[in-house]
């Protein structure tokens, strides 16, 4: 059996962020999803934390979309994962459980930092399919979401911790706003 390959959309971040592009192929995404897996809703989880500068995008966007009234007041689109709940590699596996419990019907948008090549440092990514968190770091979590969205923080196969919190902040708050932006347009796409 051939696996399909997932497609990956690369998008710059900061003034060249293609808001429009980005916001229009994510509620694709969604739809596709929905009406593929018979799912009504949307929840974004948002990974990361906020001990790390470079892991930090993740609990930053949730932080962002927390924050708007849509999201506090409406139960077809959950945020999980911010700057003061943040979900990281300790917990994780709990939060995914009460997740699979407690929202089966929803669409899981995955939200995570992520190295790549150096030239790619900067970028934004869109995916199809779930992302593995904690690969940049070694460590072995499992894949989680439906449809992923990285902000490739560092270059490399790999990041030691301590280069973690050598990531420039100004970068990775600028990932997180164009996603907030790029995920509020998608709603009302």
């Amino acid at each position: 059996m051939m696996l399909k390959e997932k497609r990956v959309i690369y998008y710059s971040s900061g003034e060249r962020f293609e808001r429009e592009h980005f916001a229009c192929e994510l509620a694709g995404m969604i739809r596709q999803v929905q009406v593929r897996d018979g799912k009504r809703s949307v929840l974004f989880l948002c990974i990361g934390s906020d001990r790390s500068t470079g892991d930090s995008l993740g609990p930053l966007t949730g932080y962002f979309l927390k924050n708007e009234k849509l999201f506090s007041e409406n139960t077809d689109m959950v945020v999980v994962g911010t700057l003061m709940l943040p979900v990281h590699a300790v917990n994780l596996e709990p939060v995914l459980q009460v997740i699979e419990k407690e929202f089966p019907e929803y669409v899981v948008v995955a939200i995570d930092a992520s190295v790549g090549s150096r030239d790619c440092v900067g970028c934004i990514t869109l995916s199809e399919g779930g992302l593995k968190p904690g690969c940049g770091v070694n460590k072995n979590l499992r894949r989680v979401g439906d449809i992923s969205i990285t902000g490739i923080v560092s270059w490399g196969s790999r990041l030691e911790p301590v280069l973690l919190q050598n990531i420039r902040l100004g970068m990775v708050m600028n990932m997180a706003d164009c996603i907030y932006q790029g995920i509020m347009k998608a709603v009302f796409c």
